[in-house]
């Protein structure tokens, strides 16, 4: 499957919606927090898949402003998966060249995590190699309400495009060429609504603990057979 790939032809930004996971759980009779630990792996299998691959960005949706209204022992349980996932891999975040970025209001999370976020944003803001940007506490909706909002403190009274993007939590990222959500759902669930107005949309059936470096490398092959025209007509050649 690697060679199908034009490796002149990739997606700079890769978004992720990780959705599934309690799906994956209850089919193995496992509780919820089963699913979102599996889903972790997931995310570090996937995420060194595409580093290695070569792409720049990857962007995953851990936790909406919607996802509050479960229960609380699965709120803190996948709270709980987050910090560990970062303690675990912090020096190859800081050592390994990968710069760590934040989308939403993260001081809403537990202290320890968001001093830890703080941290390891503050740590790898220098690293150039590959992002991650994880949305924790996210919504496009919410995003692009806050962005306004800074534009109106500033006084702004005609916004541009280019003011609205620069109040985005994602205004240093390039936008999203593939967005993928996982588990066959076909919708984008208040994920980066203005950063995806030209991307690719891939909705795979599997669930996302199942995910792995295959099902990328199938969803960038999908990409590229995609037309990119981003609002042009084809220019056919001349026979």
């Amino acid at each position: 499957m690697y060679k199908k790939i034009d490796m002149q032809n990739l997606p700079k930004h890769i978004g992720i919606i990780m959705d599934g996971n309690g799906r994956w759980a209850k089919r193995r009779l496992l509780p919820r927090l089963a699913g979102h630990k599996a889903g972790v792996d997931a995310l570090k299998r996937v995420t060194q898949a595409a580093k290695d691959l070569g792409i720049k960005v990857m962007s995953y949706f851990a936790f909406s402003t919607e996802n509050w209204k479960r229960s609380k022992e699965e709120v803190d349980g996948i709270f709980d998966l987050v910090l560990k996932h970062l303690k675990e891999n912090y020096d190859d975040f800081v050592k390994g060249n990968t710069k760590i970025m934040t989308m939403g209001d993260i001081s809403k999370l537990p202290k320890e995590l968001y001093d830890l976020l703080l941290d390891v944003t503050e740590k790898t803001k220098n690293n150039t190699d590959f992002i991650v940007n994880i949305g924790l506490n996210y919504g496009s909706r919410s995003e692009l309400a806050r962005a306004f909002t800074n534009l109106a403190q500033k006084g702004k009274v005609e916004i541009t495009e280019e003011d609205i993007r620069s109040e985005l939590y994602t205004n240093e990222l390039p936008d999203p060429d593939l967005i993928i959500r996982t588990s066959g759902e076909m919708r984008l669930s208040n994920f980066m609504l203005f950063q995806n107005a030209y991307a690719e949309l891939y909705f795979p059936k599997i669930h996302w603990p199942d995910f792995d470096e295959r099902h990328l490398k199938k969803a960038i092959i999908e990409y590229q057979r995609r037309d990119r025209r981003f609002g042009n007509v084809k220019q056919e050649k001349n026979q």
